[in-house]
C-alpha cells in the first residue's frame, strides 16, 4: 500500500538535469530525495512529485543519500519511516550532521505503527512530519512552502489538467481517472500506462514503451509483467467505463481504441 490518501486530490526515477521548456527559459524541476526501503512506496510517491513539477531520486539509507548528495543539487528530502528496517530518526540525524545536507529540509512521512517515532524525529531535527495515509496534495503543499515554490498554475505554466478519450477521462494533478463519472481505482503501475494511452488514443505503443513510460529504469521488467498489468487495466475499465478498450496488436503492442465519431 502507498500509505497516501487515494481520495479526490486538491507516484521511475526522473532525472535531475530535466527542463520544462518556456519560451527563453529553461526552468529547473526541484529535485527531491526520497529515502525509502519499499521501492513500490518509491514508486508512486515519485509519480505524485513529477505530475507536480518535481524530480526525484531514490536512496535507501542515509549513505546512499550522502552519497547521492555529492552528485546531485537537492532540494529537500522525504522521509519514509515504517515500523520496521532502519528508524527514521537515525537518517534523519545523519543528513542534517553533515554541511552538503544538514541545511535541506526533511519532511517525514510516518507509516501506521510507527507512530512513536515522532520524538526522536524531533530531536533528529525532522522539518515536518505527517503520519500516512495523507492527502497527497498536503505533503505538496508542505513541499513548495518549505522552497517558497509558487503553487501550480500562478507562474502561468499548466499543471495538471484532465487527459481524456470518450467517457474515460484522467486528471494527473490528482491522480484520478474517472469513467462514466465513476472512480477508477488503479496502482501506480497501471496509472502510468493507463496515461501514456490517453497522451496519444489510438497509437500502438509496444511493450518496451510501455515499460519506459511505467516502472524505474534501474527495473527488469518483461513482457509478461506488461501484460499481467494491461490485464488489470482492462478489468477496472470493464465495470466502470466498457466502451474503453485496450486493442491488443498483435506482434506490435497495445492501443487504446479512440471512439467513434
Amino acid at each position: 500500500m502507498s500509505g497516501l490518501e487515494e481520495l479526490p486530490w486538491p507516484a521511475h526515477s526522473t532525472e535531475a538535469v530535466e527542463a520544462d521548456l518556456v519560451p527563453g527559459v529553461a526552468l529547473m524541476k526541484p529535485l527531491v530525495l526520497i529515502c525509502s526501503q519499499d521501492a513500490e512506496f518509491y514508486l508512486f510517491l515519485s509519480h505524485i512529485l513529477e505530475v507536480d513539477g518535481f524530480a526525484s531520486e531514490p536512496a535507501g539509507g542515509a549513505k546512499e543519500a550522502l552519497a547521492l548528495a555529492d552528485e546531485r543539487d537537492f532540494r529537500a528530502v522525504v522521509l519514509d519511516c515504517g515500523p520496521t528496517s532502519i528508524t527514521g530518526s537515525a537518517i534523519c540525524a545523519r543528513l542534517k550532521r553533515e554541511p552538503r545536507t544538514g541545511g535541506l529540509p526533511i519532511i517525514a512521512l510516518i507509516a501506521p505503527g510507527a507512530e512513536n517515532q515522532h520524538l526522536d524525529l524531533l530531536k533528529a531535527g525532522i522539518d515536518e512530519s505527517f503520519v500516512r495515509p495523507i492527502a497527497p496534495a498536503k505533503l505538496l503543499d508542505c513541499l513548495r512552502t518549505k522552497l517558497a515554490l509558487p503553487k501550480p498554475g500562478s507562474n502561468g505554466i499548466e499543471n495538471g489538467g484532465w487527459l481524456s478519450c470518450g467517457s474515460l477521462e484522467m486528471r494527473l494533478d490528482a491522480h484520478r481517472v474517472r469513467g462514466n463519472g465513476h472512480d477508477i481505482h488503479l496502482g501506480p503501475i497501471e496509472f502510468n500506462m493507463l496515461r501514456h494511452f490517453l497522451e496519444d488514443p489510438g497509437k500502438v505503443f509496444s511493450r518496451d514503451e510501455l515499460i519506459a513510460a511505467a516502472w524505474p529504469n534501474n527495473i527488469h521488467i518483461g513482457p509478461r509483467t506488461v501484460d499481467v498489468h494491461i490485464s488489470r487495466i482492462r478489468k477496472a475499465l470493464k465495470t466502470a467505463s466498457p466502451g474503453s478498450v485496450i486493442r491488443t496488436v498483435r506482434s506490435a503492442g497495445y492501443s487504446l481504441e479512440k471512439p467513434d465519431g
